[in-house]
This record gives C-alpha cells, sequence and structure tokens, in this order.
C-alpha cells in the first residue's frame, strides 16, 4: 500500500515573526508561529516545519523559546532547524518539542554533524535542509546560511553524501522558485528523489494546488512543503488536499 503524501506549511521565523520573501530576499512580516501553526494544523495538516532563518548568519543558536511556545499547541509532527551546530543543539531542541531537527549550514562546515546527531537520536530524527540554486543544465549548487553563502557542492552528490552519513529525510528547496508561486523545480526535486533512498520534501515554489500535485507527482517528492499559498489565504490546507484526493493522490 502507498504511504499517504504528505502537506507541510512552513513557517520562516526572524525575530520571532513569522516571515516571507521571493527567492529568499524582501522578506515580510507574517504572523505569529504559534498561531499560524494552530491555525494550519486545524486545516489539516500533517507536519510543521518551523526554521529560525536568521540563527546560522547571526552566528546564534536556535530561539528555543519560541520553539516551545509553537510546540506546545501542536500534536503534530514538528521540524525545526536553524543555527544547530552540535549534538546537544539538536538535543535541547528536541527538548523543546522538536520532533525531528533540520540541519543545513552546520552539516556543510562539518559534515560529522549528521552522523553523530544520527547516532544519537535515530536517523528519523534528523533532517537535512538543502538550499541549492540552479548554475546549469541539470546542475544546482547548494547554497548556506540562509541562501548567502554558495558552497561549490553539487545538490545531487551532497543529497547521496548526507544519506549515507545517517540523514533520515532531505527538505529540498530551490531557491530559484522559493517564494514566486509559479511551482517547484521538478526536475530538481525529481533528480534528488531518484538519487535517495529516504524520503525528499519538496519546498519553494508552491502557489497553486497543482504545483502541489505535480511535485508528488512528476517531481515524486513523499511531501510538499509550502508557505505563500497558505500565509496570503490563497488555500486553505483542506483545500489543498482535496484537490489532491480529486487527482488520486493518497493523502490523510
Amino acid at each position: 500500500m502507498s504511504l499517504a503524501k504528505r502537506i507541510i506549511p512552513c513557517l520562516d521565523v526572524q525575530d520571532r515573526r513569522v516571515v516571507k520573501g521571493v527567492r529568499f530576499q524582501d522578506l515580510r512580516a507574517i504572523g505569529d508561529p504559534a498561531e499560524l501553526a494552530t491555525r494550519y494544523e486545524a486545516q489539516g495538516a500533517d507536519e510543521m516545519v518551523f526554521l529560525d532563518i536568521s540563527a546560522s548568519v547571526a552566528g546564534r543558536k536556535t530561539l528555543l523559546s519560541a520553539v516551545q511556545r509553537t510546540a506546545e499547541r501542536l500534536f503534530i509532527p514538528l521540524t525545526v532547524g536553524g543555527g544547530i551546530s552540535s549534538v546537544d543543539e539538536m538535543y535541547q531542541a528536541l527538548r523543546a518539542g522538536a520532533d525531528k531537527v533540520a540541519i543545513n549550514t552546520n552539516a556543510v562546515s562539518n559534515p560529522r554533524l549528521i552522523a553523530d546527531c544520527a547516532e544519537r537520536f535515530g536517523c528519523q530524527c534528523v533532517v537535512l535542509a538543502i538550499d541549492a540554486k540552479r548554475t546549469g543544465p541539470a546542475q544546482w549548487e547548494v547554497y548556506t546560511h540562509g541562501g548567502r553563502n554558495p558552497t561549490g557542492l553539487d545538490a545531487i552528490d551532497w543529497a547521496k553524501r548526507v544519506v549515507k552519513l545517517g540523514a533520515g529525510e532531505i527538505l529540498l528547496t530551490s531557491m530559484d522558485a522559493d517564494g514566486t508561486a509559479y511551482g517547484y523545480d521538478l526536475e530538481l526535486t525529481r533528480a534528488v528523489v531518484e538519487a535517495v533512498s529516504v524520503p525528499v520534501i519538496a519546498s519553494g515554489g508552491g502557489g497553486r494546488p497543482e504545483d502541489l500535485y505535480l511535485a508528488l507527482s512528476a517531481g515524486g517528492a513523499q511531501a510538499a512543503l509550502a508557505a505563500s499559498i497558505f500565509h496570503y489565504g490563497r488555500y486553505t490546507v483542506a483545500q489543498v488536499k482535496a484537490y489532491l484526493r480529486r487527482k488520486g493522490v493518497i493523502v490523510r
């Protein structure tokens, strides 16, 4: 029996407020993370992602008080990311209410962190976030520090490597599509899905229910993460799921 596909709203948090931009720039405030998380859960969200997007840039730890306040209101799984640089910091995030922890910047600078966290907490708790920008035909480069720093790493090769190190899931964001509402980068999504053996969450570009459908079908992703479509009230999670059911996609 096929596994149900997941719909995951994303809360990009800066200064304790949810924000949203286009291609990681021109951020505008949306609202309170705990209130938005509660709203989206009530609409039928399967999971929630909370990303402290300025933690790595500022060289600080994740704002755990904001994480805890959000987690206390949720009954669905919560993934938390931003500034996690050690096994102990992952432990603190889990203690604050996270079910899974996403790592990006510090995994690139210290790949051993992935293996250490997976060994301590299990692969299922470790989500490797990849922010990728297209550099040529079928080529994408990994960026860190909230999309500011190019790494020279090929996104497909990096995805394969992190899974070998112990990542249990990949959160894959197309920097080119992020916030545009023009649709996911299906070529990038499919390339990573075919390269790894763990679930891939497609992120970046979801503006219509059809976009999420394509990410889950043509792109092959196990889950679709979206922000603008929900933040700006274009569609609810329930409306997206109803559309997916009509298209034959198995959702909860």
